[in-house]
């Protein structure tokens, strides 16, 4: 069986063994299937662009002929040179030609599949794992180790060093999809090009959008007065590793713009065109719970939340293992305060 993990990946990707041609790509994070398989394919022909070099399969049409793949596989150059195979696999199945390719001496051709997440027993799973001229790669989402490198390995591209409170709240913003987190640091690193220091600032700035976590009922359910929510949605940040300053930051972005909005209402704006209006442009889901908060909270009262929120961040990095407690504390205190009126 020829399924490689951890380092082995590493050292195959490095110097890919030409006695085994045939490599499957696999996994949940579709960013690094697709970077590691443009990675192979440049180490396998001098011009990634030249169409007699690089074939480009889909899996389905695939299924109805297996045998094409052999026969593109076995084709020899009218120019010499090297060949690749790019096969992007689909929902049906073309193992049996892997299988016919699996036993022939395929010379000067890499063939590389990019697949989504099978199980062991997909019979492409199983076939390329099986075969003595076939890997099987599994590409997962990166570990907190795997993040820590591609940032270091980014920053140092453009000589910038990361901040330590910057470090962590990059960590929980990254993850799920290898190309996406590389897209956000190249992004990071453009922003505080020339800097010599990414700051937390500059974190928050430029990659808070990169998180799929759901921050908005959090912060919402707090102006909105709503406790238990808070509590609920506060709780599975937690479970899903979210950094909790990145909700107080969040909730602090929120504060300024609800105080910037309360003071337009008073001096006479339509709440209705507050709502409409401004840039970011307030998502339709959001509007009644914040609708809830500017009724909930007046300019001067807002001013105290604000305070409140620069209070509880501090505290924060003063006593980095009492984050959750003292974030969830002061998004409890606002859900309370949300309640009073006048």
């Amino acid at each position: 069986m020829v399924a490689l993990r951890g380092k082995e990946i590493d050292a195959f990707l490095a110097r890919p063994d030409a006695g085994r041609p045939i490599i499957l790509l696999y996994g949940p994070d579709a960013g690094l299937v697709r970077e590691r398989a443009d990675a192979l394919i440049a180490s396998s022909v001098d011009d990634p662009n030249d169409p007699f070099s690089l074939v480009k399969l889909d899996g389905d049409e695939l299924s109805a002929e297996p045998s094409r793949l052999v026969d593109e596989a076995m084709t020899v150059p009218l120019f010499g040179g090297r060949r690749a195979i790019r096969v992007r696999a689909g929902s049906r199945s073309f193992a049996s030609g892997i299988e016919t390719l699996a036993e022939m001496n395929v010379r000067d051709c890499r063939i590389v599949i990019e697949a989504g997440e099978l199980r062991p027993e997909s019979p492409l799973r199983k076939t390329c794992e099986r075969a003595k001229t076939a890997v099987a790669i599994g590409c997962y989402p990166d570990t907190e180790r795997d993040l820590a490198r591609l940032m270091e390995d980014e920053l140092r591209v453009s000589n910038l060093r990361l901040a330590q409170d910057a470090r962590a709240v990059l960590m929980s913003l990254l993850g799920g999809d290898r190309q996406a987190s590389r897209n956000e640091l190249r992004k990071l690193t453009l922003y505080a090009h020339g800097k010599g220091e990414v700051t937390l600032d500059d974190v928050m700035a430029v990659v808070a959008d990169a998180s799929e976590l759901k921050l908005d009922p959090i912060v919402d359910g707090a102006f909105a007065g709503n406790a238990a929510l808070v509590e609920s949605e506060f709780t599975k940040a937690m479970i899903a590793g979210t950094y909790p300053g990145v909700i107080i930051s969040a909730a602090q972005r929120q504060a300024a713009w609800l105080h910037k909005s309360a003071l337009a209402i008073a001096d006479g704006t339509p709440a209705s065109a507050v709502l409409d209006g401004g840039f970011p442009r307030l998502h339709f889901s959001r509007k009644p719970a914040v609708e809830i908060a500017l009724r909930n909270f007046t300019p001067p009262r807002l001013v105290n939340v604000i305070d409140q929120l620069a209070t509880a961040a501090l505290d924060m990095r003063k006593q980095a293992s009492l984050a959750a407690v003292i974030a969830q504390r002061a998004l409890l205190s606002i859900a309370a305060n949300a309640k009073r009126r006048g």
